[in-house]
């Protein structure tokens, strides 16, 4: 939604209170650029109060001799003098629907923007001017930086010039600068008494921002003939010319910076899963500006003056699985700034501070951890969560085995990131010559939707153990995902008779014996996204414990014949629509590993959960058989604070109506531990399961997945990015950035997509299909 145009410079302009001049210095700033032979747009989205007392009339009568150039417009005008929320709601009467929606409100001030931006004839200039302070409400009750913020507009700060206005205006400009504004120009009235532009002209000039005093108006005269000649008598003698050049200066070294990144990106960078040799050139290179809810803001040069540099694009695979709430959510951003200006970063050994308990607390008590784990160790981020939790079972393990007699090896500490790529086959791509792969890796039977219904396919191996029969169809996707219910079928009984067996031929062949279990619960996310049959995997773990292994109804045991590591890095936390697929396989690991979604997209921070037996192995007086294992930003206060923010929002989030309405589409009651749904359509997932060049489609929770018919391409036939598109809505007008996976594509919300987007979203996704079929 953010729009930026080289002859066009917009800038909003908000007050650090009410009453201290943004009118009156909005006008000498329209006048100013109008004496500049500029076109001038002046836009008041929001007005209160009396017609002839309202912000934009008052330019309107001070156009002076330049009213041939200046165009004022009020998008929405309330006549009662209160808030913007208290007048949107009392005109509203008893039908709160009728009350303006920020998407709505923001949509309207976009397009009024690329209006703007298609009169002008030339070098032109617009002010967006808000009300009341940075907190006044918007329409809808939200405040009007967050309200604001998806357009993403360079701002100009009018200060307060009276007593107690510098700690106004400073409070003012950080509310700005934390939610990622750009203040490009602090205006207030040079007052001889309070003198408050001294003191904040040095103190924002540390900041780089420039502070700029000008004359008082004279005070209201009576009679409004004299006030009128006295007025335009201020405003003529006021000097704003200055103050206009720097923001057109600043607004051509934001383009020009803009510009230059594709090329100096090129030359310094080196991207993560990226062949530099496939990338054609700068065109290639995506710019993103800003980011907020689920949408990138993107740069683009363009060659006519009437096109926004700037597109929305979706952020189509939650930027890595990441994203949780959205970009830039300001209670995240907040709850980052609180824990940065209580502790920064502070060393974790043997010390603990709030944030870390609470959400080692909450993890064990009322999260994934609830009824099994006793211990969280923080990491940063899920690949180093992994190397923990590697090392736990490995341990526990090995303390077990060396009791039996064997001896414990001592190894050299280099580092802590090569385990995880040691836990991956020898012949995946993520890995590297260093590399060592320990193990061994089952094929698993994968589910998905094809034709219209749920399909379990078989893997080979597994399909001669079944006496070929490599597919399993269902009516029902809930009977899929009913493992109690399934746990006594044939089917089991072939996976459980073929995991058995393998087992025991590689503890017959002499090799390295096996000391732990790692699953991906559900979803092998970077492995292809494959929809793993949780049949498998339970029965895979009930025959790695041994006979009669504990259920959940059972309390917390020792482990048994191997520990079982869940890597929920990216199915926990409800990406998938459950907060742990605990519930739906009906038994709980050893360990657990709990990243990306954790924090909400904002910091990296990972949780490893351990059960009381795992962390007993390390429990001694002895220092060497302590846990040596630790990163310098360990239980990182503000990556804590953020998590504990982030579960908050999730847990509300969780009830909201979208996730109701979503879970009744999928025929499942809200709350049930493991129900399988999707904020996908289930009616579009079954459309583009029959489409002829699909080979079949999978949903739960934010994820879609589509598998295309093309099993020799390295990429789907769909395009990386798909076109912008022209419906009406603002909010439609958005292209798509997503990620593959060889011929899978894959797409994922954050937990709080608006349903509008994602219906919008499938309709692209259909029509990039229909055409590419």
């Amino acid at each position: 939604m953010s729009l930026l145009f080289k002859h066009l410079r917009v800038h909003q302009i908000f007050g650090a209170n009410t009453d201290v001049g943004k009118t009156i210095l909005t006008t000498a700033l329209v006048r100013g650029s109008a004496a500049l032979k500029k076109d001038v747009f002046y836009l008041k989205p929001i007005s209160t109060g009396p017609f002839e007392d309202a912000d934009d009339e008052h330019i309107k009568r001070h156009c002076g001799a330049y009213k041939d150039r200046i165009q004022t417009d009020c998008l929405y005008r309330f006549h009662v003098p209160v808030s913007p929320h208290l007048a949107a709601q009392l005109a509203a009467g008893e039908e709160s629907q009728k009350i303006v929606p920020d998407n709505t409100f923001i949509s309207s001030i976009a397009s009024h923007v690329r209006r703007c931006a298609s009169r002008a004839s030339g070098p032109a200039h617009l002010y967006v001017e808000t009300a009341g302070g940075v907190h006044s409400p918007a329409l809808s009750g939200t405040t009007q930086l967050d309200c604001y913020r998806p357009l993403f507009l360079p701002t100009i700060l009018v200060g307060d010039s009276r007593l107690g206005g510098i700690s106004a205006t400073i409070s003012a400009c950080e509310s700005l600068l934390m939610r990622g504004y750009i203040v490009d120009a602090i205006l207030l009235f040079r007052d001889e008494y309070y003198r408050n532009s001294e003191f904040l002209t040095p103190y924002f000039a540390e900041r780089g921002i420039t502070v700029t005093a000008l004359d008082a108006p004279p005070p209201k005269a009576a009679d409004l003939a004299d006030n009128f000649t006295s007025t335009e008598r201020y405003y003529e003698q006021l000097d704003v010319i200055p103050v206009l050049k720097n923001l057109d200066t600043l607004h051509e070294q934001r383009i020009a910076e803009l510009d230059s990144m594709p090329r100096r990106s090129l030359d310094a960078l080196w991207w993560p899963f990226v062949q530099h040799g496939l990338v054609k050139g700068e065109t290639d290179v995506t710019v993103i500006d800003s980011a907020s809810s689920d949408f990138f803001s993107i740069y683009k040069a363009q060659d006519t003056q009437e096109a926004s540099r700037l597109e929305a694009q979706l952020d189509g695979s939650a930027s890595w699985w990441t994203q949780t709430l959205g970009h830039a959510h300001p209670a995240l951003t907040l709850a980052a700034a609180r824990a940065s200006g209580r502790y920064g970063h502070v060393m974790f050994p043997q010390a603990t501070h709030a944030p870390a308990l609470q959400l080692a607390e909450r993890l064990l008590h009322d999260g994934p951890g609830k009824g099994w784990a006793s211990r969280v160790f923080f990491s940063d981020d899920g690949s180093t969560g992994m190397e923990v939790a590697l090392k736990m079972a490995l341990r526990a393990f090995s303390v077990r085995e060396r009791l039996e007699g064997v001896e414990r090896k001592a190894w050299a500490y280099h580092g802590d990131t090569i385990g995880a790529m040691d836990a991956c086959a020898e012949e995946g791509v993520y890995t590297c010559e260093w590399h060592n792969a320990k193990g061994y890796w089952f094929d698993p039977p994968t589910i998905s939707v094809q034709q219209g219904r749920p399909v379990i396919t078989l893997p080979p191996a597994l399909a001669v153990a079944a006496k070929s029969v490599n597919c399993v169809t269902s009516d029902s996707i809930a009977w899929v995902y009913d493992v109690p219910g399934r746990l006594d079928t044939p089917l089991a009984e072939v996976y459980r008779a073929y995991i058995t067996a393998t087992l025991r031929s590689l503890e017959s062949s002499g090799g390295s014996r096996l000391a732990a279990l790692v699953l991906e619960p559900l979803i092998m996310g970077a492995g292809g996204m494959i929809f793993v049959d949780p049949l498998f995997q339970r029965v895979l773990i009930d025959v790695v414990r041994g006979p009669d292994p504990p259920s959940l109804l059972d309390a917390p045991a020792p482990w048994r014949g191997l520990p079982v590591i869940f890597d929920e890095v990216f199915v926990g936390l409800y990406r998938i629509g459950m907060q742990s697929t605990i519930p739906l396989l009906g038994v709980a690991p050893d360990i657990s590993v709990h990243a990306k979604i954790l924090t909400g997209g904002l910091v990296p921070l990972a949780a490893t959960l351990a059960s009381d037996s795992i962390f007993r192995a390390f429990y001694s007086t002895e220092k060497a058989e302590a846990l040596l294992h630790g990163h310098s930003y360990t239980a990182y206060a503000l990556g804590c604070e953020v998590a504990n923010e982030t579960l908050r929002l999730v847990e509300k989030q969780c009830r909201s109506e979208a996730w109701t309405s979503a879970q009744a589409r999928w025929e499942v009651s809200p709350g049930i531990p493991g129900a399988v749904w999707s904020l996908w359509d289930p009616e579009f997932v079954q459309a583009v399961s029959r489409m002829d060049n699909v080979a079949e489609v999978m949903a739960l929770g934010t994820v879609l997945s589509i598998k295309v018919k093309d099993p020799e391409a390295d990429s789907p036939s769909i395009p990386q990015s798909t076109d912008t598109t022209s419906e009406a809505s603002e909010f439609a007008q958005f292209s798509v950035h997503f990620r593959t996976l060889g011929n899978v594509a894959y797409f994922m919300t954050s937990l709080n997509t608006a349903p509008e987007i994602i219906r919008s979203l499938e309709d692209k996704i259909w029509k990039a299909l229909t055409k590419s079929g």
